[in-house]
């Protein structure tokens, strides 16, 4: 295919054009890569300098005493946990086991067997026992007789002193109101 000179000029110059856009890109993508080596070594730094000293301290101000408790805490539960196995559950245990074999043993003796057999025959009388004799009046019961005749006599005591006439209580006729002496007042100032 023959191509004329002003379409070979053309295209030598587009791709002359394509070389140089290449070349320019390929600097741009170095350029960009380097940009992204220095950003990627400043963040390194920046963690390494301030993000770890951070975490590290809420590490141990924060993280560490809380787990150290929990920690703690597990283990006294635990010691509890088996101080009480120990001492309570075990020694019952064993004396509920002990009586459960003392008791199989006694069903095993004959001599246990004639008594539990004589008292299931005897069982079915009844026998009467006597009733307790009543008792008197206690020394309770004299103290509340005493406290309620004094609190009898207190209400009518203050009963009669509301009630008995005094003649101090009574508000003058009002014709002796007209006769009281001028005089006295004048003193009091």
């Amino acid at each position: 295919m023959a191509l004329s000179r002003k379409r070979q000029k053309e295209l030598k110059k587009l791709k002359r054009s394509a070389d140089e856009l290449w070349e320019e890109q390929r600097e741009a993508l170095d350029h960009a890569s380097r940009v992204l080596r220095e950003a990627t070594r400043q963040a390194n730094a920046l963690a390494r300098e301030e993000v770890a000293p951070r975490v590290t301290g809420v590490y141990t101000d924060h993280v560490q005493p809380a787990v150290a408790t929990g920690i703690a805490g597990a283990k006294t539960a635990g010691s509890v946990v088996k101080e009480r196995v120990v001492s309570d559950v075990l020694p019952a245990l064993s004396g509920a086991v002990g009586s459960a074999i003392a008791v199989i043993e006694a069903v095993r003796d004959p001599r246990v067997r004639d008594v539990v057999r004589s008292a299931a025959r005897t069982g079915g009388k009844v026998v009467k026992i006597a009733p307790q004799p009543k008792k008197g009046p206690g020394p309770g019961t004299f103290i509340l007789i005493g406290l309620g005749v004094v609190a009898v006599a207190g209400v009518a005591y203050a009963a009669w002193q509301t009630l008995r006439a005094d003649e101090d209580l009574w508000i003058e006729d009002l014709a002796d109101v007209g006769a009281i002496d001028v005089s006295d007042d004048e003193d009091e100032f």
